[in-house]
């Protein structure tokens, strides 16, 4: 079993729920939906001076759905190219 972690600015958050229904994964997740913090793309920090912010998904799933995940993911990157989307991947128990 894997833990997929996606952090991502909440600007593509349809986009990417979209595609993960299109390609039938992520149909459980739990959602993180408001999340501060400073990546290699920058500060995410919902203030005037760095208004943008993050959100977590976080699924539990397959080996196979978990590469599905992977490839929407670098889909959704290739596309929103400058947004500052994450995945982090493990196994679990």
């Amino acid at each position: 079993m894997k833990r997929i972690e996606i952090i991502a600015n909440r600007s593509i958050e349809g986009d990417l729920h979209d595609a993960l229904k299109e390609a039938g994964a992520a149909r459980h997740y739990t959602k993180i939906p408001l999340v501060h913090g400073v990546g290699s793309s920058g500060p995410r920090m919902g203030d005037h001076i760095w208004p943008e912010e993050n959100f977590i998904l976080l699924v539990y799933c397959d080996n196979e759905e978990a590469a599905k995940i992977r490839s929407v993911i670098e889909d959704i990157k290739g596309f929103f190219k400058e947004e500052g989307i994450k995945l982090f991947e493990m196994e679990c128990g």
